[in-house]
């Protein structure tokens, strides 16, 4: 399982680096055209809006990118004692698997969270061990088990 949510959330990101590199090219594009049929001040808004679009799309992009890296060191192969990088987390909460932020993927007929380290519950996994108990907003869950 941990093998198919894995490539499910590398198209995922792959989808948001093509998304966010094809809106910054177009952003680059519209701003080249627009300087050829406009003149003065509009000219000047349109390259500077331009280019916050360029700008806000490069740091998407190379968000996705460095998520990527974060992915590619995932062995699914690999289980670990203490919930990690790489991990699936069965709870009574829910099942998650602990890589980058990605939401809500559904495998096979279940939903699967998939959550950055850095995330609020991820910060509260990581570390933790099968039959643990822990605490997330006001609630006690308890970890079933670590794949």
């Amino acid at each position: 399982m941990k093998e198919e949510i894995l490539e499910k959330v590398k198209e995922i990101i792959e989808k948001r680096m093509d998304t966010s590199w094809q809106a910054m090219e177009a952003a680059k594009n519209s701003a080249n055209e627009e300087g050829k049929s406009s003149a003065g001040d509009k000219y000047e808004t349109a390259r500077a809006m331009g280019q916050i679009d360029r700008e806000m799309n490069g740091r998407m992009y190379e968000q996705a990118r460095l998520e990527r890296l974060t992915l590619e060191k995932i062995n699914p192969q690999i289980t670990q004692p203490n919930v990690g990088l790489g991990s699936m987390v069965k709870t009574t909460m829910g099942d998650f698997f602990v890589a980058v932020g990605a939401g809500i993927v559904a495998l096979n007929g279940k939903n699967v969270m998939v959550i950055s380290p850095q995330a609020p519950i991820g910060q509260i996994l990581i570390g933790k061990a099968a039959q643990e108990a822990f605490e997330f907003r006001g609630k006690r869950y308890m970890i079933e088990s670590i794949e």
